[in-house]
């Protein structure tokens, strides 16, 4: 039995895709095995939104390449993908693949075995190096995954790609354009990590408020689905609603979460609709990139701050108290002082749960690459380091405005005799307990104190 090991860099989407190629190989009779022992085969699910994960994509190949010299390596995904001539010429991996193939990776190395690529044991300069198709198939490539690694928790992937194309992203090169998955598809994986005995999914895309758009008008201008009624041949509308509705009816799921979100995509109708679903957890991402108008415009980020705190203002309305995360940049090009201040006082009014904060990365083949006034590093590094600081303040203010609240814990793992999960809202919670909590669904009074998991 040979051995794979994998290790993942990146977003959520490619945590799923990895949990995907895990079970495929095990289907194949692969043994699964920690990267950082002895393996057979070791594939790196690369990622490319920054230099720095770049940087981890090279590293970690090479890591593997000194873990075993006479293994194969497999550099796959969004760093593959976009600088494909630097992994070749890095001459540490010996299959590219992109991220149109990875549904088909034991099938990619079972042809890479039954070919003459040379003796392994050679110098690395003078191994054959296999390149798959780096061509991105307009259409969604399906996956199903049929148990989480996570038991308590997993992602489910219903979209991919991206038509936004903001100044600073390569995800549109990497992903390609925008496919939705067939909802049928979804319920299919869903009643089956259910069955598994998993009781929260996390619905999750590459740009997630996008899903269903490309799904093509009939002759009567409805959008088609793929998805056929009872046997009649007609087509029904789909969008994420129809999805969340399709979710919360599946028995054995007691939780939703949704990835991040666009601002633009809240508002009284969509939020009207989606607290009819009382599965829904009360914690979104909303995508901000930075709380300057003007920042936001050279971004060619869609909305206005104004229309961000309208969002905002609209989810606490609609649900009491939610927790609301983002993602912000630091260091855009031509980002001066005073842009930078007005973006720190914009996320201090807004009074996030979390932060995500990320230094602006140069990407090529981007807009923002040629843009005047690059900010030196440290400068990034000094906002960078301010930002955090901000958002840890405003992280344990949310905390403690839930001290002494009833609040529903799923607890995921056990830890030196301490319990650990998560409240609807996503607050970290550890307790002490002489009963496994492990998948259960404890309510409890929030005593104010939370972890990091």
């Amino acid at each position: 039995m040979k051995k794979v090991a994998f290790r993942n860099l990146g977003c959520k989407v490619n945590e799923y895709e990895m949990e995907y190629m895990q079970q495929r190989m095990a289907e194949k009779g692969y043994l699964i095995v920690p990267f950082d022992t002895k393996s057979d085969i070791y594939v790196i699910n690369t990622c490319t939104v920054t230099n720095i994960a770049d940087r981890k994509s090279r590293q970690m190949i090479h890591r593997a390449r000194k873990l075993n010299p006479e293994a194969i390596v497999v550099a796959v995904g969004c760093y593959a993908q976009t600088d494909t001539e630097g992994a070749v010429n890095d001459h540490a991996a010996d299959i590219i693949i992109g991220n149109n193939n990875k549904a088909r990776l034991p099938e990619i190395i079972e042809e890479y075995l039954n070919k003459d690529n040379g003796d392994p044991k050679d110098k690395a300069d003078s191994r054959k190096i296999v390149v798959d198709d780096l061509s991105i198939d307009p259409d969604y490539e399906d996956m199903i995954i049929e148990r989480s690694a996570v038991h308590t928790r997993a992602f489910v992937k219903i979209q991919d790609g991206c038509n936004q194309f903001c100044a600073f992203c390569a995800i549109p090169i990497a992903r390609g354009r925008i496919r939705s998955r067939r909802l049928d598809s979804v319920i299919e994986e869903v009643k089956s990590i259910a069955q598994n005995g998993c009781h929260e999914i996390v619905i999750t895309g590459i740009h997630l408020s996008s899903y269903g758009i490309d799904f093509h008008p009939d002759e009567n201008g409805r959008i088609r689905s793929y998805n056929e009624t009872a046997g009649d041949g007609r087509f029904v509308n789909t969008d994420l609603l129809d999805v969340i509705n399709a979710c919360n009816d599946i028995e054995g799921i007691a939780r939703i979460r949704l990835g991040s979100l666009e601002p633009r995509l809240i508002n009284d109708g969509f939020l009207k609709e989606l607290t009819k679903y009382d599965k829904v957890c009360p914690h979104f991402h909303l995508s901000l990139q930075s709380g300057c108008n003007e920042t936001l415009k050279r971004m060619n980020r869609k909305y206005t701050t104004g229309e961000y705190t309208a969002a905002v203002e609209l989810l606490r309305r609609y649900y009491n108290d939610p927790a609301i995360t983002t993602d912000v940049i630091v260091g855009f090009p031509g980002e001066s002082d005073e842009e930078f201040n007005e973006s720190m006082r914009f996320v201090e009014r807004t009074g996030f749960f979390e932060l995500h904060v990320f230094k602006y990365s140069r990407r090529d083949n981007t807009v923002a690459a040629t843009m005047k006034g690059q900010i030196p590093e440290p400068v990034k590094q000094t906002r960078s380091e301010t930002l955090i600081a901000l958002g840890e303040k405003l992280s344990a203010e949310f905390c403690q405005r839930y001290k002494g609240r009833e609040v529903e814990v799923l607890f995921e793992e056990e830890k030196n005799g301490m319990y650990r999960g998560h409240t609807r809202e996503y607050i970290p919670v550890e307790i002490q307990s002489d009963t496994d909590l492990t998948g259960t669904i404890e309510t409890l009074c929030f005593d104010g104190n939370y972890c990091k998991m």
